[in-house]
């Protein structure tokens, strides 16, 4: 019960700061809307991912685990349907320059920023989890 609370918690902390880095994730500002996406993240997580992953496993091991991204998008894309306040859309990447290091402005359709936030909210996740990981 524990990992579990935990998990929900890492995921809103998680959505929560990648709907800040981004906007993509809409939510209206709502923290409850927000705990029920990560509420119900963390149960596909639970439940469904591991079906899709062993349901897709011999692309995976074609791939040599490069197709695992995929079952994040897939859960990830189940999100909003569930939760109906909870949305994510593309959006248009600014641009950035710093130091001579120059990033040019990037329009993502929906499917992109899908795949970006899937990756961001992963990177989060295991960062958050491994500075308070706690047994």
């Amino acid at each position: 019960m524990r990992s579990f609370i935990r998990n929900i918690s890492v995921n809103f902390f998680s959505i929560f700061l990648v709907s800040r880095i981004t906007s993509a994730i809409s939510y209206s500002e709502n923290l409850v809307i927000l705990f029920w996406a990560a509420l119900s993240l963390t149960l596909l997580n639970l439940i469904v991912k591991p079906v899709l992953n062993l349901l897709l496993t011999p692309i995976n091991l074609i791939t040599l685990g490069a197709f695992r991204w995929v079952v994040n998008v897939l859960v990830l894309f189940i999100v909003p349907i569930l939760i109906s306040e909870f949305k994510i859309t593309g959006f248009t990447f600014e641009g950035l320059s710093f130091a001579g290091f120059v990033i040019p402005q990037i329009s993502l359709s929906f499917f992109w920023a899908l795949v970006l936030v899937s990756f961001l909210i992963e990177i989060v996740a295991a960062g958050v989890s491994w500075i308070f990981a706690c047994k």
